[in-house]
């Protein structure tokens, strides 16, 4: 099908745009714009920006109207602003280009041979790229710019307070409702709205930009294992997120990924057993006999010092299990967050917890040695 003449005959004709696009499996709003660029007015052009002519008239930008009321003497009409947004194919479309602009060539560092090697996870929970808190109503800003500098000036925060250790590998942990909304609409996947700050596509891209200079800040210092947990508010932007971070970094030996989408993650390193989840999911009690069940060496006394950091719930919170004196159990731990309370989080009271980005410094033999924490005043 050639798109140009169907659209060309059909404006002739005077078949309704919405029609139209149907045919030519296009948006009503790219059919329009095709057609202007073609030159083509159509018949009834009194008719199909009448909407938009009287929400100008109103002296408001039709483009930042989602949906409303225009009522007349004759009718009483609720509209809906169908804006153009980029498709899926377009946003990865985009991606790709930018990939291809980048398209670095990542050597390998040689590394000097580390005679008491330690591990630091850094996690970044809870960023919620997009969101919007307005201080004259929750008595802090918060916007996308706020959330990349914080994430940056946390990391960074990170690496000072654990440059006494010597490190052989950083745990990134990813995910963690890094994005704040998941649809077009601006809400969480499973429809909840947001104040939000930005639209889907630009979020993606910020976060895209975000994790790839996170991660060429980390890899000079050790190698980096980047975990990925799905998250409530970005189920399915923030797996296409880790899936295209790993693909910027698919020629780089100096990082690994795991960007499942299974819920809880498993990692070890020396004796230290570790699992990684949002926190939404399987209750906290649970978390124990889940990691006895579903990590094979969980019996090993190779990982007899185990952890579990969850996310969510934006304040800190530690809970130990059969672990007293010389004992070692299991130790969870729900993780603060970065990002400033929302108008809905004030209302509620939701607002008291700190505004942070946490670190931990594990030895191969001693587990757990360190507790670092950057704060945001």
């Amino acid at each position: 099908m050639d798109i140009n003449n169907t659209i060309r005959d059909e404006y002739a004709k005077g078949t309704p745009v919405a029609l139209i696009a149907k045919m030519v499996g296009r948006h009503s709003s790219k059919v329009i714009e095709r057609a202007r660029a073609m030159g083509l007015t159509h018949p009834n052009k009194n008719n199909i920006n009448k909407v938009e002519r009287t929400i100008e008239a109103m002296g408001i930008d039709p483009k930042q109207v989602d949906h409303g009321w225009i009522k007349t003497d004759e009718a009483s009409i609720h509209f809906r602003n169908d804006m153009p947004k980029e498709s899926i194919e377009e946003l990865l479309a985009d991606c790709v280009t930018q990939m291809k602009k980048h398209a670095p060539k990542y050597t390998a560092f040689k590394r000097e041979k580390i005679t008491d090697p330690h591990l630091l996870i850094i996690d970044v929970a809870d960023l919620h790229i997009g969101k919007l808190a307005l201080a004259i109503e929750t008595g802090e800003d918060y916007n996308i710019e706020i959330a990349k500098k914080r994430c940056i000036e946390g990391v960074k925060g990170l690496l000072t307070k654990a440059s006494g250790f010597p490190l052989d590998r950083i745990m990134f942990i990813i995910g963690n409702d890094i994005l704040h909304f998941d649809t077009p609409r601006r809400t969480t996947t499973s429809g909840t709205n947001q104040d939000t700050d930005g639209q889907l596509h630009q979020i993606f891209k910020e976060a895209l930009t975000l994790y790839v200079q996170v991660i060429e800040m980390l890899t000079p210092i050790a190698d980096v294992e980047v975990v990925y947990n799905p998250s409530n508010h970005d189920y399915m932007s923030g797996y296409m997120l880790a899936q295209a971070v790993e693909a910027w970094f698919r020629t780089n030996k100096n990082v690994t990924f795991d960007t499942s989408i299974r819920h809880r993650k498993y990692s070890t390193y020396g004796k230290n057993l570790f699992c990684t989840s949002h926190g939404d999911g399987a209750k906290h009690a649970d978390m124990p006999s889940l990691m006895s069940t579903e990590h094979p060496d969980w019996s090993n006394k190779e990982n007899q010092f185990r952890y579990v950091y969850l996310h969510h719930l934006h304040h800190k919170k530690v809970t130990k299990w059969n672990s007293a004196h010389d004992t070692q159990g299991v130790e969870l731990q729900i993780l603060r967050s970065p990002s400033a309370p929302d108008g809905w989080h004030d209302r509620q009271g939701y607002c008291q917890a700190p505004r942070a980005i946490e670190g931990f410094i594990h030895h191969k033999e001693h587990g757990k040695i360190a507790s670092l924490t950057h704060y945001f005043i």
